[in-house]
């Protein structure tokens, strides 16, 4: 809550609600309370400013309103602002309050809530073409982005708005935004600091790398002064190795040490740079990334071990993306090189042509200059126009000066300087995102260098002053602020920010001729720190700190599953599966585990009554194939009969769930043939295909193998909804791979295989992977599962993931959801990190529960809570009355002031698979509430 007296005022307004009846729905053979808050008192708009409260705005317009806006002082989450903003909401009968369906507010039609039950029965999850969708605005923030975490997730600062749009969007949020701005609704006051001349910049104790050191640092990392070689490995990290030569160019200029380096990676050219044979199209960031060490050597780039690069480059640009309608496999927009597969590839190969003298085809700087962000900042994963843009100071960092050297993107650039500008710390120092618990090396060493190529000389001099504070005593650096041990990829840019260049500029100059040193040059300090093997034991997150956040007592209610988040006992199944897979995974909690099953198993049932079974609604006519499949998987994982659990035969009920054709409109049950009934996304798909193939009902589930597969794209990927929405996702990829890899036979292997390398080609440089919520956590830890598939293919990409894992592991076990934005561990997240870590396919996940316990429940069990819940026009109004005034002429705006009951997650991005958030119904979404 954040105040003890924050805490007082939401705790009062929850008694006072507590008094208030509920309405009980009976729903199958479970009680589903649709629960509603009344008004309390509101704050009025007015008192929201720039720098206090947050805005939360309404559009009724597709019911003959118009757009009502409320106010909350002292938000907690998106959710409370919802409802402190004077709105009423409900959820839907099956989901209960977790998902938002139905908003209702006082300032339009006497608070009847909308979409009536004429038009949605809020009996299932609504579709993606009529649900309420949430779109969040920074202060800095000119146009909306889909909001990656679902409202009660998600922890709104000063100055922001958000905004619920009925209707319908796609996945990447690049359809159905507000009709209005950020700024028609907004508070008022602030000001966005502008650039400046290069002549302020933090006030920090001057400071400068000790270059040398660092250069000696990095040659200690050459296996025989010729490239980098992961211990354990035979064959050479070509990435790292060409970080070596950059570092080595700009620490010690020309010599035979960068000459034997250089020599080497000519002869890596093919298996780095063409991985698919020299008649396909490179790999762009490998190619750029050699294209650029000839051109630092003062070598041909047109002529590096045999290969054109730069010719290379040009002829492999990608004429269109997906949403073109026919896919080119690599190409994810039109203007990308092919491969590049990121932002920070595609900027590198802009930058390998230009400095090899060759002008780069327009598509590719309108598509690199396309991942700025409406606040400056540049996203580090391609975005589509339109689509949601979370940027980080790292990519800015790199992109700001290519664009720069392009020329013709003065004010993308100013933008961009103004971003790092206001990013910096008063110490110098950058986070490598918001709310990281310490400063990076890495992101604070790349803006250093542009700082200094756009003309912000002190600010650029501050950040090297703070990075020669983090330099270890053997002259390297380590990721992040307090780092004792050294790593290459933070060493590199750390030794080009010393040194005053950046790729731009950087070349290696002939050394300066020797004097003779006037005092004896003192010995070397520190020694070469041993390179990490591969996946030793004990790599990678720490498992056991996971799993005992995921069985901690306030986490796991009684020992026996995961609420949904309303504080009211109401069980999250879908996530307690995920938290027991990830137990079985570990075997860290045998007992605990056994807790779970026996739960699930035996009936047992949440505060509200409900039991596992009524989640996939097994029996009726709303049964769900991908839950039903999903509860199967569990206890085929754990050695428990799935066609005797909880009383209920599974595998049959998954079978009777596999659709005989699409059902037509008003029936939502059957989106195609081999679909499973209510089940609209890959994931689900993929668990109802490894419940019946674990089963040996090969036979039965051919039709959903078919359909499965025959939803995959030219490029390797799987798309996240069902039907596809045409969006390549790495979570419902990796999902399907391990589906199909556990099908009897060889014919879907290249299926398999093709998935795993477009898998691969996905991995961000911090080892991390694009989803839904940014660098993704949940991402990670599937694309580990997937890659594990061919582990010894994969290795250093699985090597990389797990050392992403460990850095989003937060002090109590948890992970955060992504790199990216909010911090703070959360349940799903750390479920599929833990589970993901270990490697092991959902198709052979296996655990004994022979032998174990289950833990007691405890004395006392959650009290069970049960709590409740015409003027037309448009416009924008306020909710604490006409009289409040209005928004740039529009009419006045709302601030109605209702205490929501911590209810779980109701953004309109629920999307885990198996659950019918089809606004985004994939696994990795973090939205609480949502189900997989």
């Amino acid at each position: 809550m954040g105040t003890a007296q924050q805490q007082d005022r939401h705790v009062g307004k929850k008694r006072l609600l507590s008094l208030i009846s509920a309405a009980a729905v009976t729903f199958a053979a479970s009680v589903a309370f649709v629960t509603g808050t009344g008004p309390a008192a509101a704050d009025p708009v007015d008192r929201c400013t720039s720098t206090r409260g947050a805005i939360v705005a309404v559009d009724f317009g597709p019911f003959g309103g118009g757009v009502v806006r409320g106010c909350d002082t002292t938000p907690t989450t998106g959710y409370d602002l919802l409802h402190e903003g004077g709105f009423t909401t409900e959820g839907t009968q099956h989901d209960g309050d977790g998902f938002i369906c139905r908003i209702g507010t006082s300032a339009f039609n006497s608070g009847k809530r909308y979409p009536t039950p004429a038009t949605e029965d809020c009996v299932l999850t609504p579709q993606a073409s009529s649900y309420w969708s949430y779109w969040i605005a920074s202060p800095d923030e000119e146009t909306w982005s889909y909001s990656p975490l679902g409202a009660m997730s998600r922890k709104p600062k000063a100055g922001d708005v958000d905004a619920w749009v009925f209707g319908a969007t796609d996945i990447g949020g690049s359809t159905g935004r507000p009709s209005f701005t950020p700024d028609e609704v907004r508070a008022r006051g602030g000001a966005t600091p502008t650039p400046t001349d290069g002549s302020t910049g933090p006030g920090v104790p001057a400071g400068k790398i000790d270059v040398p050191a660092a250069g000696r640092w990095v040659s200690a990392q050459l296996r025989d002064g010729t490239a980098v070689v992961d211990e354990g490995a035979e064959s050479p990290n070509d990435l790292l190795t060409t970080e070596a030569l950059y570092a080595l160019a700009a620490a010690n200029g020309k010599g035979a040490a960068l000459d034997k380096v250089a020599a080497h990676l000519t002869t890596r050219v093919v298996p780095y740079a063409y991985p698919n044979g020299t008649d396909a199209a490179p790999d762009a960031t490998a190619a750029a990334r050699l294209a650029l060490v000839a051109v630092i050597t003062g070598r041909d780039p047109h002529d590096v071990g045999g290969r054109d690069l730069l010719g290379d480059l040009v002829k492999h640009v990608c004429p269109a993306g997906p949403d073109a309608g026919s896919p080119t496999p690599g190409c994810t927009g039109k203007g990308d090189f092919h491969g590049a597969t990121n932002t920070d590839g595609q900027a590198l190969s802009v930058l390998a042509l230009l400095r090899g003298a060759v002008e780069p085809p327009a598509a590719t700087v309108t598509r690199l200059a396309q991942q700025a962000c409406p606040n400056g900042s540049v996203s580090s994963t391609f975005i589509r126009p339109g689509e949601n843009c979370t940027g980080d100071p790292m990519s800015t960092a790199l992109v700001a000066p290519v664009l720069k050297a392009v020329g013709g993107h003065d004010a993308t650039v100013t933008k961009a300087r103004t971003y790092l500008r206001k990013a910096q710390s008063e110490t110098g120092a950058f986070l490598a995102y918001e709310g990281a618990p310490a400063a990076s090396v890495t992101t604070t060493a790349y803006a250093a260098q542009a700082l200094r190529a756009l003309g912000e000389t002190k600010a650029a001099d501050a950040a090297v002053a703070w990075l020669s504070r983090e330099q270890l005593d053997g002259g390297g650096f380590g990721f992040d602020a307090g780092d004792t041990g050294p790593a290459l990829y933070a060493t590199v840019p750390a030794v080009l920010a010393g040194a005053g260049v950046d790729l731009v500029t950087l070349v290696a100059k002939d050394p300066e001729p020797s004097r003779p040193p006037t005092t004896p040059a003192p010995p070397a300090t520190g020694s070469a720190t041993p390179r990490p093997t591969p996946r030793p034991p004990g790599a990678g997150p720490d498992l056991k700190k996971g799993v005992a956040f995921l069985t901690r007592p306030s986490n796991l209610l009684q020992g026996r599953y995961y609420d949904d988040g309303t504080g009211k006992g109401r069980a999250e199944f879908g996530m307690t599966i995920d938290g027991a897979y990830a137990l079985a995974a570990t075997g860290h909690d045998d007992n605990a585990l056994r807790t779970i099953v026996d739960f699930l198993a035996d009936g047992g049932k949440d505060s509200t009554g409900r039991t596992v079974h009524d989640w996939s609604g097994i029996g009726t006519k709303y049964a769900q194939g991908g839950r039903i499949g999903k509860a199967a998987l569990l206890a085929q994982a754990v050695e428990r009969d799935p066609r005797d659990f909880g009383g209920r035969d599974l595998i049959a009920a998954v079978t009777d769930a596999v659709c005989e054709k699409p059902s037509t409109a008003p029936d939502k049950s059957c989106p195609a043939e081999g679909a499973y009934t209510y089940s609209p996304s890959v994931f689900a798909q993929s668990l109802g295909i490894l419940a019946q193939v674990r089963a040996g009902e090969e036979k039965a589930a051919e039709a959903p193998i078919a359909y499965l597969a025959s939803l995959q794209h030219d490029s390797g990927a799987w798309p996240s909804l069902i039907p596809s929405t045409g969006d390549s996702d790495v979570d419902s990829t990796a999902m399907a791979a391990m589906t199909l890899d556990l099908v009897p036979g060889d014919a879907h292997a290249p299926a398999v295989d093709k998935a795993l390398a477009w898998i691969a080609g996905r991995q961000l440089a911090d080892g991390g992977f694009p989803g839904a919520s940014g660098n993704s956590v949940n991402s990670a830890g599937l694309a580990v599962q997937g890659l594990s598939l061919d582990a010894e293919k994969y290795d250093a990409q699985i090597t990389k993931a797990l050392k992403f894992l460990t850095s989003q592991q937060n002090k109590d076990g948890g992970f955060n959801v992504a790199k990216d934005g909010q911090r703070g561990s959360d349940i799903r997240a750390s479920a599929q990190a833990v589970g993901g870590a270990t490697g092991i396919s959902f198709g052979v996940l296996s655990r004994s529960l022979e032998g174990t316990t289950p833990n007691p429940v405890p004395s006392s069990s959650a009290p069970v809570i049960v709590t409740p819940g015409e003027n037309g026009g448009g416009g924008i109004v306020n909710a604490d009355g006409p009289g409040s005034g209005g928004v740039g002429g529009g009419g006045s705006l709302a601030s109605t002031g209702v205490q929501a009951l911590a209810l779980a997650a109701a953004a309109a991005v629920l999307v885990l698979a198996g659950r019918l958030a089809v606004v985004a119904a994939r696994d990795r979404r973090t939205a609480a509430g949502g189900q997989r």
